[in-house]
């Protein structure tokens, strides 16, 4: 049983809308040096929006793979990779090239949404991570714990998650 509907993303257009179930796992901004080169390949598509905010980050939501759905529009994304082998994909709404979310070929458990796609309420950032790959001439505000790369904090909040869905929880 599916918990109670959360929230929902959409794309510019309004073509595409996921629906998502459930807490997220964590609320993020990221600024590793693929989650930059993945953004700017999608701002570079044809009359696609921002992906990165104005610090050079990308701001996630984290939800478990199996309480996120593509509820309109599923014929309509499209896998951008960094690398033909990439196990790591950006997908993108081809309506109106909005990013939408990020997922593996296989493994992880999460999916990682784009949060500027959502609507309504959203849920508070709680940290920027990898951090020491941001832009140099950025200072980052206090406002957030921030790590220079994947913290504990981070891992656990992954962990449990993986673990409370293999327990169907």
């Amino acid at each position: 049983m599916m918990p109670t509907l959360h929230m929902t993303a959409s794309c510019s257009c309004g073509r595409v809308e996921l629906k998502v179930f459930g807490a997220p796992i964590v609320s993020n901004v990221c600024y590793c040096d693929d989650c930059q080169k993945g953004s700017r390949q999608i701002e570079e598509l044809p009359d696609a929006g921002p992906v990165r905010d104005p610090d050079g980050g990308t701001a996630y939501i984290l939800y478990r793979k199996d309480r996120i759905e593509c509820s309109n529009g599923s014929a309509l994304l499209k896998n951008y990779k960094l690398k033909e082998n990439s196990a790591t994909n950006r997908v993108v709404a081809t309506c109106c090239n909005s990013a939408m979310f990020m997922n593996f070929d296989k493994g992880p458990f999460w999916v990682s949404a784009y949060r500027a796609r959502f609507l309504g309420d959203l849920p508070p950032l709680q940290m920027r991570i990898c951090t020491k790959f941001k832009p140099e001439d950025v200072i980052l505000p206090n406002d957030l714990p921030s790590y220079r790369g994947y913290p504990l904090r981070f891992m656990a909040k992954l962990l449990a998650s993986g673990a409370a869905m293999l327990l169907r929880r």
